[in-house]
């Protein structure tokens, strides 16, 4: 396979693409945009109305150092947006695509919508857009129209806290928060970064002092909940509140 051929036809397609998605949507019309990363969700907006859409970050360019950052070598890409974008390295390795492969180089702003049509070409997308911003052109294939009943319960799963800024929400029980070697009682097991079952599954925890009410009164119910109090944090506090309990 020829790289050159290659990017052409995925640029032809990503034209026609574009096309097609612009008319539908008439994005244009909507002046405001804002992306949520954790979420992974792109929003425009007019004031009274908006069109909300899944997306990967394929990179950015930055045009203070004229330089091109794959999302998958950068650090606060959230892993479920990394993971697709190994993707497009997997097969760049694959087919010796020596340009899908290295993380990081000089080169011009241009080179965001070759890999944007690419990596759209490869993970089905439906359109690629590019926010900017002060230093940075950030690239984004969008994959998955979202209706905003939808969109905004995911974004609601997600909290802004002062030490990790944005990330996905969590609870425990107020005893955890300001303690530590005290237990540490979880609803399921938990890793970092894990997916959820279901939709609606929240990580959440408290203590031994917590889990002797909860069964006293035979799991959490209306009476158990009252004698507790449960406090939202965000996901990475919850698993440093984890490992200062849980340590042997």
């Amino acid at each position: 396979m020829n790289y050159d051929k290659f990017k052409k036809n995925c640029f032809e397609k990503l034209n026609l693409k574009q096309e097609i998605f612009y008319k539908k949507y008439n994005i244009n019309s909507y002046p405001k945009w804002f992306y949520d990363q954790p979420a992974g969700i792109l929003t425009f907006s007019n004031g009274e109305d908006e069109l909300n859409f899944r997306y990967y970050q394929v990179g950015t360019f930055s045009k203070t150092t004229n330089t091109w950052l794959w999302s998958w070598d950068k650090e606060d890409t959230p892993k479920k947006m990394k993971n697709k974008l190994e993707e497009v390295k997997e097969f760049g390795i694959k087919h010796g695509f020596d340009e899908l492969t290295k993380a990081y180089f000089e080169s011009s702003k241009n080179i965001g919508w070759e890999f944007s049509s690419i990596a759209c070409e490869l993970l089905n997308g439906l359109a690629a857009y590019r926010p900017e911003t002060e230093n940075l052109f950030i690239f984004m294939i969008i994959y998955e129209v979202l209706d905003n009943e939808k969109a905004n319960e995911e974004k609601n799963k997600f909290v802004d806290c002062e030490k990790h800024e944005r990330a996905r929400r969590a609870f425990v029980c107020e005893h955890l928060i300001s303690n530590s070697e005290i237990g540490f009682v979880e609803s399921f097991e938990t890793f970092e970064d894990m997916e959820f079952k279901s939709d609606d599954d929240d990580i959440e925890a408290w203590c031994d002092k917590c889990e002797s009410i909860r069964l006293e009164h035979n799991g959490w119910n209306d009476e158990s909940i009252k004698l507790i109090k449960i406090k939202l944090i965000c996901e990475k506090c919850y698993f440093e509140i984890k490992s200062m309990n849980t340590k042997k």
